[in-house]
Order: structure tokens, then C-alpha cells, then sequence
């Protein structure tokens, strides 16, 4: 199954990057192909430390500089038309995958052509957060139970109100049909992604969670000033549809899943009779 492009817009975190691309070698396939966009923010000490990543790396690395800043969306909008109609992940500066992670979000866009956006669990995912709904956890400390719980999970990728910026699968067809991020709305990309995942989900595509991978990180993304002021116009349902999602919880019996899991995998096993 042919792997997403990665797409990485560094930002100015250094200690954040460094251990995004830490956890990132150590969770995806080798000669997976990863793109590190700078939008001139990036200083020397972190462009040493992706130099260093880039030298050692078993990924299929590049990285790339504007000479000045345009903007988070501008600049990820750039990202998204350069790579046509190609699927995609796009994964927070600050996040860090867990294994496996890559080849669970190809799949879960494998399993249904409907499916637009695939967004894994995050501890700090809003409302993908595992275990608790809404809330920020710490990040898991054992990354490979945690990866292991997960890739027992059933795929059934129920419905999210829209993809969370921590990680989410873009399939390229789905994206080239409702057009580009709009960068003169929004100047964040949480604001810019509520808004693709719902002219998505009015042409009829999906956007769904992905029980199967998680991706960790240390807080959670927000809006720009005016950004959910432009949300609010444009889409007034939006908030209606969150708090009822926020309300209702649809993900309680997978998250009690998972954490039973989570339970399950930890275990020793069994001793094998001896006669």
C-alpha cells in the first residue's frame, strides 16, 4: 500500500521539533517521503537539528525555506497545491507519531473511498482525545503499548465533526475537488481545516477518526484572533454540531475500548500448561 507524503511545517519550537522528528524516525517506514516547510521562522539552532535529522534519517527527507513569511495557511496551502493530487498527512511541529501511525492512516483511506480526512486518537486531540473526550492528557508513556492497543482496535472509523491539526490523512482527489485552504479567512490551520473538513462533508466525502493510530502531542492547536468569528458567519451550524457531538458522546464505547485494550496488551502472558 502506497504510504501518504508527510507533510511537516516547522515551526519555532526547537526542543518540540526535535522530538517531533525524533519520534517520527523512530514510527515510519523507512524511505517514507517527508517534507520539512519552513515559512522563514526556523533559527539556527533548529536548522541544525534538522540538519543533523536530515544527514542520519532513513526517511526520504527535504526541506524547504521561504525567503519571508506568508503565513500558516498560505503557507500550507502552498504545500497542499505542490503536492497535486497526491494524499497527504499533515502532522503538527509539535506532535509525535507513534508506530506504526503512517501505515494505519493509509489504510483507514484504503478501507472507504468516501473518506476525505482521517484524524488518529491524541491526548490532546479535542474531540479525537483519548482517554478522556475534550480533555488534555499527558502523552502516553509507553508509545509502543499504546501503538499496539490501538492496531487491535475494530475499523469501523466512525464520523469526527471534523478533522483535529495534531495529524490528519487528506485524500488528494477529495481535496482538488472543493478547492484550496482559504488564507484570506483564516490565518490558522485549525480554523482553515474545521473549514476544508466541512466543504468536504458538503460534497458528500467523509471525515472520520482513525481508531487504529494515535500521534501524541503536548497541547492542543487554536484559532488565530477573528478566526472562529469567520467560522461562525460562514458555517453557523458549526458550533451547534460540536457541542451536540461534545454532548452525546458517540466515541465513549471506543475509548473504553481502547483503554481496556491498553489494559490487555500490557499484560504478561499466559503460562502454557506443561503437559
Amino acid at each position: 500500500m502506497p504510504l501518504p507524503v508527510v507533510l511537516l511545517p516547522v515551526g519555532v519550537d526547537d526542543d518540540a521539533l526535535d522530538a517531533c522528528l525524533g519520534a517520527l524516525e523512530a514510527g515510519t517506514p523507512a524511505a517514507t517521503r517527508v517534507w520539512l516547510a519552513d515559512d522563514a521562522q526556523v533559527g539556527p539552532r533548529g536548522l541544525a537539528i534538522i540538519e543533523r535529522w536530515r544527514r542520519r534519517t532513513r526517511l526520504q527527507a527535504d526541506y524547504t525555506r521561504r525567503p519571508r513569511m506568508i503565513g500558516q495557511v498560505a503557507h500550507l496551502d502552498e504545500m497542499l497545491a505542490a503536492c497535486g493530487d497526491a494524499d497527504v498527512v499533515v502532522l503538527a511541529p509539535d506532535a509525535q507519531p507513534l508506530p506504526g501511525w503512517l501505515q494505519q492512516l493509509a489504510a483507514c483511506l484504503a478501507r472507504d473511498a468516501a473518506i476525505a480526512t482521517a484524524t488518529p486518537w491524541c491526548n490532546a486531540g479535542e474531540s479525537a482525545a483519548w482517554p478522556r473526550l475534550g480533555e488534555i492528557a499527558p502523552p502516553p508513556v509507553d508509545f509502543e503499548r499504546t501503538a499496539l492497543a490501538c492496531a487491535h482496535m475494530p475499523p469501523l472509523h466512525p464520523e469526527l465533526p471534523a478533522a483535529v491539526g495534531h495529524a490528519v490523512a487528506l485524500r488528494g482527489s477529495a481535496r482538488q475537488r472543493v478547492g484550496g485552504l482559504d488564507a484570506s479567512s483564516y490565518a490558522s490551520w485549525y480554523a482553515a481545516l474545521i473549514d476544508l473538513s466541512l466543504r468536504l462533508s458538503g460534497l458528500g466525502w467523509r471525515n472520520v477518526l482513525c481508531e487504529t493510530a494515535f500521534v501524541a502531542r503536548g497541547g492542543e492547536g487554536g484559532p488565530a484572533d477573528g478566526d472562529m468569528d469567520a467560522i461562525n458567519a460562514r458555517w453557523p451550524a458549526w458550533h451547534p454540531r460540536l457541542a451536540d457531538f461534545l454532548m452525546h458522546d458517540p466515541l465513549r464505547q471506543p475509548r473504553e475500548r481502547l483503554a481496556a485494550l491498553y489494559e490487555q496488551v500490557g499484560m504478561p502472558e499466559p503460562q502454557r500448561e506443561l503437559f
